[in-house]
């Protein structure tokens, strides 16, 4: 079979979740991407919201069926010997498509080819076949060893929990009811003081309310440096729920910077700058505090980039006064403030 060495491996990744300009939102997911010849394979596909099938929060009984079934230990889940490499992030049903391949072994080696688009049992080629891709050879070593290492519990990624710090409880309220509904634990307190230690390394972040002074902060930030833990600190924007949503988000993005889709992002006047390092969509959204003290938001821009620096005009109106800007890709979430 004809097919170049193309070295594997694993990382953790991340499904940024939030809450969006129209209501939606969308879940938190932290799984296993496949890294292809030291690039993540879901870099590769420039507009797809999917996840692996090595998520970090699914039952343990579940994952190591995956990791089995990609080292072909069990029957292939499609006809064909076709596999799951990456489906919706948000469900299990097929029906919402999926990014499927054929993975087969050669000799000692493993092969993956013929990636498609699929909806249903039976992929064709012809017409969602993603041409270009693979087909990809990996040494038996290498593939099982990476395979194998998550079985033996070295699975990135848990359940993400923040500490939400500041005086207005309601919007903290509704600010922690917002993470948990896209699957990020949050917990409300005026301070750390008298929290113990091992309750303070649970934490992955800190989300300060706009109230909270600069001495309660650095407090709050000794406690934490005192039980041996650095861990990211938010200083809340404005108090609007979906833009603190994102603010955490980005808060507990982990990935290493060379591996983020999106990696910058300013806005001044009536234009955002960004850069990204691969293909991918984007979605810009502005949250404005109107005259009134009133939250707006307002989706504009949703397009597919290429690697690179970006300058995208913006509407002007929707920038006026106290402003921020949200991009949001499949796996990162930059937030900045529009400068004047």
């Amino acid at each position: 079979m004809s097919a170049e060495y193309a070295t594997f491996g694993l990382a953790p990744a991340t499904r940024a979740g939030g809450l969006l300009a129209d209501g939606d939102y969308q879940v938190h997911r932290d799984f296993v991407d496949f890294v292809v010849d030291g690039c993540p394979l879901l870099f590769r596909l420039s507009d797809l919201d999917a996840v692996s099938p090595l998520a970090s929060d699914v039952p343990p009984s579940l994952f190591t069926a995956q990791v089995q079934s990609l080292l072909l230990e069990t029957e292939a889940p499609l006809p064909a010997g076709r596999y799951i490499v990456y489906g919706c992030p948000e469900c299990e049903d097929l029906a919402c498509g999926a990014v499927t391949a054929v993975i087969e072994r050669d000799g000692e080696d493993f092969v993956w080819r013929d990636f498609a688009w699929q909806t249903d049992e039976h992929a064709d080629l012809e017409l969602n076949g993603y041409h270009g891709l693979g087909p990809f050879r990996f040494q038996g070593t290498e593939y099982r060893t990476a395979l194998a290492a998550l079985l033996d519990g070295d699975v990135p990624g848990a359940r993400r929990r923040v500490l939400l710090i500041g005086a207005r409880v309601a919007l903290l309220a509704k600010l922690a009811a917002a993470l948990r509904t896209i699957g990020i634990g949050a917990d409300i307190a005026h301070d750390a003081d008298g929290v113990p230690a091992d309750e303070l390394r649970g934490y992955d972040a800190v989300v300060f309310g706009r109230s909270v002074s600069a001495d309660e902060r650095d407090a709050v930030r000794r406690a934490f440096a005192g039980a041996g833990v650095d861990v990211p600190c938010v200083d809340g924007f404005a108090p609007v729920v979906p833009l603190l949503v994102a603010q955490t988000e980005q808060a507990l993005e982990r990935g290493p910077h060379g591996r983020r889709r999106l990696t910058e992002l300013t806005a001044a006047g009536d234009a955002a700058e960004l850069e990204v390092t691969s293909s991918c969509r984007v979605r810009l959204t502005a949250y404005r505090i109107d005259r009134f003290s009133r939250a707006r938001a307002q989706d504009l821009f949703d397009g597919v980039l290429e690697p690179g620096r970006h300058r995208v005009p913006l509407d002007a109106k929707a920038l006026k006064g106290e402003a921020y800007l949200v991009a949001r890709t499949g796996g990162t979430v930059l937030v900045t403030e529009v400068r004047r």
